[in-house]
């Protein structure tokens, strides 16, 4: 694997070679079947280029968490022009990457690439729970006469038989996604925006207690006012605050194994949801390592 120079990828911190690296961050920027507001293959340069303004010093875990964990980034490299071959592609990267015992996190790129970067897991794991944050369930079967597409994505990924999708800020979707939904209640659990006042952390926990989970987020489940650069903004969202209480709970009870951000649509000049989305993915790692630090130490 090629990676970019430590100053130059994610975080831009200063070279250590005394921490072993555990988590490899892929740009994905994935762009083929956007169909509203496009930009998603702009978003891993600026999510990254953001990424050097965020703190290194968590206030809320009291370290420096990428001290512990050791951080490198991939070169940016060519993605195949077709949607079934990009999938591939990042399902190989994926397995490289699991195979070397280490975490990818994807940083997307359109929500269509789920259903590849989950491949390696689906494949070592007897069953996979997918942690999903959106605005839409992303449930239909085609969508623009296209089978893989940011709005088929949840339904690409529930093709495999040992995946099960619980979702949280669905607050938009079609007659065709909900009777699915509602034959498939098994392999699908929505805790709908609406309701997010009625959310139970223990609930969550309970669901998640000893699963192996990837985490998908599509960055439209953040409200539009917090998040307008992105291709099909959706008001009534999530905000920070909703987030991360589920992210870190859930970390603490189960074996999270990988991770992808989608659907950034960086606007120029505008610099506030790039640096949250690379804040956030800052959080996830930090979160998933932190309690995998305790386990490793107990």
């Amino acid at each position: 694997m090629n990676f970019l120079k430590q100053k130059d990828g994610f975080l831009g911190y200063d070279a250590n070679t005394k921490i072993r690296s555990k988590v490899v961050i892929v740009p994905f920027g994935l762009e083929k079947t956007v169909s509203y507001g496009g930009g998603t293959s702009k978003a891993p340069r600026e999510i990254i280029k953001a990424s050097h303004q965020v703190e290194l010093f968590d206030e809320e875990l009291n370290k420096e968490t990428y001290k512990h964990i050791g951080i490198r980034t991939l070169k940016f490299f060519k993605i195949k022009k077709q949607i079934k071959s990009a999938l591939t592609q990042i399902a190989d990267i994926n397995e490289k990457i699991l195979s070397n015992r280490m975490f990818p996190l994807v940083l997307g790129g359109e929500h269509s690439i789920t259903s590849g970067s989950i491949r390696p897991f689906v494949k070592k794991f007897k069953s996979l729970y997918i942690l999903h944050f959106d605005a839409h369930a992303d449930l239909r079967n085609q969508y623009n006469r296209e089978k893989f597409s940011h709005a088929t994505a949840i339904r690409r990924c529930l093709d495999f038989k040992n995946v099960k999708v619980v979702s949280f800020g669905i607050r938009n979707l079609s007659k065709e996604e909900v009777v699915f939904y509602n034959k498939n209640r098994k392999k699908i659990k929505i805790f709908w925006c609406n309701n997010k006042n009625k959310w139970k952390i223990s609930e969550i926990k309970k669901i998640f207690k000893n699963k192996n989970v990837y985490i998908t987020f599509d960055v439209d489940g953040f409200d539009s006012s917090l998040m307008p650069a992105t291709g099909t903004p959706e008001p009534g969202g999530l905000f920070w605050d909703d987030v991360m209480p589920i992210i870190k709970n859930v970390c603490s009870v189960s074996n999270v194994v990988g991770a992808d951000i989608n659907e950034l649509s960086p606007i120029k000049n505008f610099h506030s949801c790039n640096f949250l989305t690379a804040k956030l993915a800052y959080k996830i790692i930090s979160y998933v390592f932190e309690f995998k630090t305790k386990e490793l130490n107990r």
